[in-house]
């Protein structure tokens, strides 16, 4: 699109998160007209700590922000993927981008806090719960809780894996539960038991159970995460200390060490879920970012990295495009065909048997390491 017909671009973003808030600068930097609308009166980012891929870090610096984001990270070289009792499965650096080679290591809280912290003072606008979307074909109006509506002429939907935008739009089909919870804290690395030496990212792989270690040493912590088999698919499901022991037995007496010291009122307990790919993106002038495109599991950790590639090219497209619906069709085309594939191998869950269809010729051969 036309410089000039990018600046007369009236957006409404809804939704706050990694998604809405990357989108917003992005497309902000085209010189179009943006407002974000988040239904939260303030923003709070609980649980646990995420990686930063490469490819996501160019994205920033593409931006302007790289060194916003950056200085409350850590840098981290590899992951590794090990038994439960610590024997290696296989060891892996991070995809390099360009002359980005670490992943940089970030607690969900801080990382929001600078994406937001990025934008322009009074383009986010809190309080406002999406009721209702009426798509106009040129343009497309939004009810807020309330009575307020707000038109424009594209609208983004990044209103997360519960997204009403989706709904009423594009796919009546709900989360789908996988099966597993997610136990998630943070915790000083003394704590740690000294399981925590460098900056990278470990996983240990149980029966049922995968156990995540993600180092924050610029804030003298570390994300401890649990993931584990549970049939209860309650959205805040009530859990004691007994029941998360209990996925944990048979594991490094360290990382049991870990879970026992636990205080339960630090620990964000949630059941998974994730969605079904959905079949089309777009209309003529609305578009699903982020969890609200492809809410997938997090045992790729590409959630957030996913809805800030979203962000990046969605704005590449709308530059490239002669007509917002190009621009939208042609993001689609891109995008999608990636996170239908990270949907799908989220979904195999990383036991130790499937690293191998994950990781194709990673996984030694017994007796190696």
């Amino acid at each position: 699109m036309q410089s000039s017909d990018l600046k007369n671009l009236k957006i409404a973003i809804v939704g706050a998160g990694y998604g809405g808030a990357a989108a917003a600068k992005a497309l902000s930097l085209l010189g179009a007209q943006v407002d974000v609308y988040e239904q939260a009166n303030q923003i709070r980012e609980v649980g646990a700590g995420i990686g930063l891929r490469p490819v996501t870090m160019n994205r920033f610096r593409q931006w302007g922000i790289f060194d916003a984001i950056a200085k409350v990270t850590s840098p981290s070289e590899y992951f590794e993927i090990l038994t439960a009792t610590g024997d290696p499965i296989m060891k892996e650096t991070w995809p390099v981008d360009g002359e980005q080679t670490h992943t940089h290591l970030i607690h969900r809280g801080d990382f929001i806090d600078a994406l937001l912290g990025v934008l322009p003072e009074g383009m986010v606008h809190l309080g406002h719960k999406l009721e209702s979307i009426e798509d106009k074909g040129g343009s497309s109006a939004l009810t807020f809780a309330g009575g307020r509506t707000v038109e424009a002429d594209l609208v983004v939907g990044a209103d997360g894996i519960k997204s009403v935008v989706r709904k009423q739009l594009f796919s009546e089909k709900g989360p789908v539960f996988s099966g597993e919870h997610a136990y998630r804290a943070v915790i000083p690395v003394d704590a740690a038991h000294g399981m925590v030496v460098d900056d990278n990212l470990r996983m240990y792989i149980g029966k049922g159970t995968k156990i995540y270690l993600l180092p924050l040493r610029h804030r003298g912590q570390v994300s401890f995460d649990i993931t584990a088999l549970c049939p209860d698919g309650t959205w805040n499901p009530q859990v004691t200390k007994d029941d998360m022991l209990k996925t944990v037995e048979g594991f490094d007496e360290r990382l049991v060490s870990i879970t026992r010291d636990l205080d339960m009122d630090t620990v964000n307990v949630r059941a998974v879920y994730d969605i079904d790919p959905v079949d089309t993106w777009h209309s003529d002038s609305v578009v699903l970012v982020g969890d609200a495109a492809h809410s997938m599991l997090h045992h790729q950790g590409q959630g957030a990295n996913s809805a800030i590639e979203d962000a990046g090219a969605l704005a590449d497209a709308l530059r490239e495009a002669a007509t917002p619906r190009e621009g939208l069709a042609l993001y689609q085309a891109t995008r999608k065909p990636v996170t239908d594939e990270l949907q799908r191998i989220s979904r195999q869950g990383w036991s130790e048997d499937e690293i191998n269809d994950v990781f194709p010729g990673q996984k030694p051969a017994a007796g190696q390491e």
